[in-house]
């Protein structure tokens, strides 16, 4: 299942919206097929094990990182296909909590009389899919937040410059988090003080499926020229539906008019809409307001956050805007679940307790 898993994060920029699902088939100890899904509308990754494996799958046990589909998408059923080859023995990682999958390949294995057993290394398995599996149970996107700071807790200059807080390392390592995402998510304010492209640069040959590029721009500011309205990549642009713009700055952007909460747009109907599209990853890279405005509702899932080792001083910009608080039991926690060196700046990745 290890080798499984491993085969299945060879899938981590390209499945979207799918998951990324490992196949390792064997007799005995000896590995007799390989596969994992490599992009969504391709064969799934127990069709690459089994044309591997042949005729070899006959008695064999097959270990797959997520339960096998059994429903007709734009694939046909894995487990009729796992049915077919003769497997004796199916090892699930993890449930399939699709609605169309749901227990279904299980039971359709168990009734051909293929021995099932589910649970092998699931929380390694949901890991790996976390926001695949936040779509689907809880109907909204895994929320990534990506902050830079100083060790004096800033992220840009009273001026709101800001390039650049850490070196080349935690920038590169930053590319490869935005290249695992459904989407990338901004706001007005940080499009008018950096104009960021939001894109994804990789070295040459590594592929990845472009994220969706999300900006929240209540009072339509985003001026003409900046880019992310060149249309590279396909860009949301989500406003109050209040505003209205009669010029041709958004011609290359698709525009959504969203419900407000207050004088902001309402975090948790963007998130919905997102997860409507099929977005299972989201990494907000924002300034302040919005980092904090999701931390405070409850939104904010995973903080990635590198420290470099710099100060910016008192009168600095600081990394999130937060209620004040009255009490320290009311205080923020975090539990560290990585971290690591990027060259001479500090990444760690922390989720609320």
């Amino acid at each position: 299942m290890a080798h499984a898993l491993r085969l299945a994060e060879r899938g981590l920029c390209t499945t979207q919206p799918n998951p990324r699902v490992g196949c390792v088939i064997a007799q005995g100890a000896e590995v007799v097929g390989t596969g994992f899904h490599q992009r969504a509308g391709e064969p799934h990754a127990e069709v690459y094990a089994l044309r591997e494996a042949g005729e070899r799958a006959r008695g064999a046990t097959a270990y797959v990182t997520l339960e096998p589909c059994a429903h007709h998408g734009r694939t046909p059923p894995c487990a009729d296909a796992l049915v077919a080859a003769g497997v004796k023995r199916v090892a699930i990682a993890a449930e399939d909590p699709f609605p169309q999958v749901d227990g279904r390949g299980m039971s359709l294995l168990r009734a051909a009389g293929i021995t099932v057993d589910a649970g092998l290394m699931r929380e390694a398995a949901r890991e790996l899919n976390i926001g695949f599996f936040s779509r689907i149970e809880r109907s909204r996107p895994w929320v990534r937040v990506k902050l830079a700071m100083s060790l004096d807790g800033r992220t840009a200059l009273a001026s709101g410059e800001s390039k650049w807080i850490t070196g080349e390392a935690a920038r590169a390592d930053v590319q490869r988090w935005r290249a695992r995402s459904s989407a990338i998510l901004s706001g007005s304010g940080t499009v008018l003080a950096d104009d960021p492209r939001l894109t994804v640069r990789l070295p040459e040959g590594e592929a990845f499926a472009p994220p969706l590029r999300v900006i929240l721009d209540r009072q339509l500011r985003t001026p003409a020229g900046s880019h992310v309205l060149d249309g590279s990549v396909p860009t949301l642009l989500l406003h109050g539906a209040a505003a209205s713009a009669a010029d041709e700055r958004f011609a290359r952007v698709e525009r959504i008019a969203l419900a407000m909460s207050g004088d902001a747009l309402d975090l948790r109907a963007v998130l919905a809409l997102l997860a409507g599209r099929g977005c299972n990853e989201v990494q907000v890279e924002a300034g302040p307001t919005l980092c904090g405005a999701l931390f405070a509702v409850g939104l904010a899932d995973e903080l990635l956050l590198y420290v470099a080792p710099l100060l910016l001083g008192d009168s600095a910009r600081p990394l999130l805007h937060l209620p004040t608080l009255d009490d320290m039991a009311r205080r923020w926690r975090l539990q560290v679940i990585d971290q690591r060196m990027l060259g001479q700046d500090i990444r760690l990745r922390l989720r609320p307790n």
